[in-house]
């Protein structure tokens, strides 16, 4: 049964990106320009091997000097970030990257793991959405609770959980820029 819903959810996102002109007839290229980053979670919860194969992802990102700075910490029980978001639900998990307090290229690094472990999420078929925002109101005592290990900063939160079932890549995804905005070119 979860096998076809994550090749229906699979589908589903091809054809969502095909049929809004984004598909370049490339597998991966294809997948991230249909990836999108949903706020609706239902209450099912994520199974531990979906988990592992996450952090995986996220293990295998390149960082400066192969340095793999970062620290993973999963939090299950939601309550422990219940004052971070605006509601969450019970069966959603809350990966936490942290880079070491000193050392350089922290930030890039972490949000290159971040980043492969959204799309994992995302090509299993699961709803993921980054927040940076949060991180901010972490504090020394939140850190101790959370089990941050000593020594190491909170760089983004990452919300992995089941798509509740009213949500689509077409109402759920943020408008992005036209490439005029964001792309220079010079000669």
């Amino acid at each position: 049964m979860k096998i076809k819903i994550c090749v229906l959810s699979g589908i589903f996102l091809f054809f969502n990106a095909f049929l809004s002109g984004q598909t370049a007839g490339n597998k991966i290229i294809d997948f991230i320009l249909s990836a999108y980053s949903t706020r609706t979670f239902s209450e099912k919860p994520v199974q531990d091997s979906e988990i592992e194969q996450i952090l995986k992802c996220g293990i295998k990102a390149p960082s400066a000097r192969n340095s793999q700075p970062w620290k993973f910490t999963v939090v299950k029980d939601t309550s422990k970030v219940q004052g971070l978001f605006r509601s969450i639900n019970q069966g959603n998990v809350i990966i936490i990257v942290s880079g070491p307090e000193e050392g350089r290229n922290i930030d890039f690094d972490c949000a290159l793991a971040v980043e492969n472990m959204y799309l994992a999420a995302q090509g299993m078929g699961l709803g993921a959405r980054i927040y940076t925002g949060p991180v901010r109101r972490i504090d020394e005592e939140m850190k101790k609770t959370l089990a941050v290990p000593d020594g190491y900063r909170v760089v983004a939160l990452l919300r992995i959980g089941n798509l509740d079932n009213r949500s689509d890549a077409i109402s759920a995804a943020s408008a992005r820029k036209e490439m005029n905005e964001v792309v220079n070119y010079t000669e």
